[in-house]
């Protein structure tokens, strides 16, 4: 038997790497056109479920088992027909990158710990503001996601309306202060409220603002709250791309009526950011910079591996006064990114942004944009076109919000139908667009198109694999009821 100690086997190192390279290229070699979910994934998932063993298999041994399994179990969520949550896929660049960031194992942190991270993250922060056409004077700093960028940027909002009340949370907390007035419209995303409860802030101190049971913003509401605060201070959370819609807060008016009554403004601009890219969509992201903080994903719609985001805020001192540390090590200030995001360990994401930046620059994003944007309003129009099919919302980005409304079923019985018929699209594969509802409306399905990989025979499947199991599954349903 050999000794299971690492070091004893580290003439496994070359042939373990050749076999993941062997084993990913097999995986991805068949991406196109694989199920999304390949028959078997969740039973197969469970074969990892055995005791730990005492003496190790070895490298070689253990990636066999994790590419004969894993190659099942894994859904092909990067590839071009996962429409759901808003996943992108990884380009060539940064998969390749991605596999260097494992095999130089940095931490990003500051830069005695790696030149390299923090040289390629301040390049990627700088390209990024150059590409969404932000003001080159931010700061910013790479997440883990926008989740993560949504907390660094708003602990910064926090520490700001503590430092107009002549209080430093960071150091003294929020005990005795009032609470903070949160405004934002009804297209919050969930994690934005689980971040304030995070912050200390709270979730029950959001105040929705919305109008006619669509989520939209009641600007005029928020005018009238601003102004009823009398100059004390306030954070506004402005939406760009709501996530079952793609829709977008008024940003201008919203930065406008901030500015003149000096209040913050966060942007949370997950996917939605991206539409800087194109003239075709940049009006809806008029006024975001303007905005005093900004949160968007890498692992969205630049499409780098899982995970990776980034937030900019307008004046440093607040990002870095929020996440400030206090260094055992001497002089080691240069390139200091743990101070600017909750992770003092970080893996050095800015590789996989910096490599597919650099491979396809500007004008190979705004090509890519433009025609997931081209494909959203091809799917829109084949949705208005097919009488089983009730489109819900407008279709301004790369969402598309519809329902499975076949002939001879009820109203009242459509949000149980498209329920079903969600789960068993995700069980069939061959896409992947469950279910959702958006503001209390009918239950329906929101593919989203984000995939370097994505093209018209991809988005085409939707409507006929919502068809196929909507007709057999209603067949079912209907002889139940």
């Amino acid at each position: 038997m050999l000794d299971s100690d690492p070091l004893a086997r580290r003439a496994e190192l070359e042939p373990a790497l050749r076999l993941a390279a062997d084993s990913a290229m097999r995986f991805l070699s068949g991406i196109d056109r694989d199920p999304v979910r390949l028959a078997g994934a969740d039973s197969t998932a469970t074969a990892f479920d055995v005791p730990l063993p005492e003496n190790g298999v070895g490298a070689v041994a253990v990636l066999n088992e994790l590419a004969e399994i894993g190659s099942v179990a894994a859904l092909r969520s990067a590839g071009p027909r996962f429409f759901h949550w808003a996943t992108g896929g990884s380009t060539a660049a940064a998969l390749g990158a991605d596999w260097l960031t494992s095999a130089f194992d940095q931490n990003a942190r500051f830069w005695a710990n790696s030149p390299l991270a923090c040289q390629l993250e301040e390049v990627s922060l700088n390209w990024l503001k150059d590409l969404l056409r932000l003001p080159a004077q931010w700061a910013g700093v790479l997440t883990s996601g926008a989740t993560m960028a949504t907390y660094a940027g708003l602990a910064a909002s926090r520490r700001w309306w503590g430092a107009r009340h002549g209080v430093d949370v960071d150091e003294d907390g929020l005990a005795g202060l009032e609470p903070v007035p949160i405004f934002t419209s009804g297209w919050i995303h969930p994690t934005t409220i689980k971040v304030l409860a995070m912050l200390g802030v709270g979730r029950r101190r959001i105040t929705i603002l919305a109008r006619d049971g669509t989520g939209a913003l009641d600007i005029e509401r928020l005018q009238a709250a601003l102004k009823a605060l009398g100059g004390e201070p306030a954070i506004v959370i402005a939406n760009a791309g709501e996530v079952n819609t793609g829709l977008f807060d008024p940003i201008r008016e919203m930065a406008d009526l901030c500015q003149r009554h000096g209040a913050w403004l966060h942007v949370d601009g997950a996917f939605g950011l991206f539409a800087r890219l194109t003239p075709r969509a940049a009006l809806l992201t008029d006024g975001i910079e303007e905005a005093d903080s900004v949160a968007s994903d890498c692992h969205k719609w630049l499409n780098v591996p899982y995970d990776c985001g980034f937030v900019f805020v307008r004046q440093a001192e607040f990002l870095e006064g929020a996440f400030r540390v206090g260094h055992a090590f001497i002089g080691e200030t240069r390139l200091d990114f743990s101070s600017r995001s909750p992770e003092n360990s970080r893996r050095a994401r800015a590789l996989t942004v910096w490599a597919t930046l650099k491979a396809y620059g500007r004008n190979g994003y705004r090509t890519m944009v433009e025609r997931h944007l081209e494909l959203a309003q091809h799917l829109a129009i084949q949705v208005d076109a097919a009488p089983d099919m009730e489109r819900l919302a407008p279709t301004p980005l790369n969402a598309v919000l519809f329902r499975y409304k076949p002939s001879g079923v009820q109203e009242s019985r459509l949000d149980e139908l498209n329920t079903r018929v969600g789960e068993a699209i995700m069980d069939d594969g061959r896409v992947y667009i469950g279910s959702t509802t958006s503001f209390g409306g009918p239950i329906g399905f929101r593919p989203v198109i984000l995939n370097w990989r994505t093209t018209e025979a991809d988005v085409n499947l939707i409507l006929d694999v919502v068809r196929q199991v909507g007709t057999r599954v209603a067949g079912m349903y209907l002889q139940e009821t």
